[in-house]
């Protein structure tokens, strides 16, 4: 009879690190230019919605607009301003990082993210080591496995 060493399946991070070629540059430049332009038809969608909700009241409404009126049409003026300033951060944030990949030098490596993966551990194994795992891509392409798999 076989006796087995004891083993247990757990799930780590993987960090995926990306080696900057010039296609990964392109698309990542594509990549961004098109979330901006997505919020900036966001941004533009937002406008107009919030004038045809205030036209609408107005509309509805007895001239001159009474109290309620007016903190109705304040509460929607506040709220698309909000919703502005939050997709305004967005686009601030994504131009930065489309500047940050414009001045990226060529064969540098950089972080991508991380995904999710499983393995086994054993009696007597070094768990920080095998919890310490990158994969290096080249345009998509697994390059290289560090660490202990």
């Amino acid at each position: 009879m076989e006796l087995s060493t004891p083993q247990l399946l757990l799930k780590r991070s993987i960090n995926v690190k990306v080696v900057v070629t010039p296609r990964w540059k392109e698309e990542a430049q594509q990549q961004l230019q098109a979330q901006i332009n997505q919020i900036d038809s966001q941004l533009q969608q937002l406008e107009m919605q919030g004038q045809r909700m205030i036209s609408e009241i107005q509309k509805q409404n007895l001239q001159p607009p009474g109290p309620q009126v007016m903190q109705q049409i304040e509460n929607i003026q506040g709220q698309v301003n909000q919703r502005k300033s939050e997709l305004l951060e967005q686009k601030n944030q994504s131009l930065q990082q489309l500047q940050q990949v414009q001045v990226l030098d060529l064969e540098q490596e950089v972080s991508q993210g991380q995904i999710d993966g499983t393995f086994t551990v054993g009696l007597g194994e070094n768990l920080i080591q095998k919890m310490q795992v990158e994969v290096l891509l080249r345009d998509g392409i697994v390059q290289e496995i560090r660490g202990d798999i």
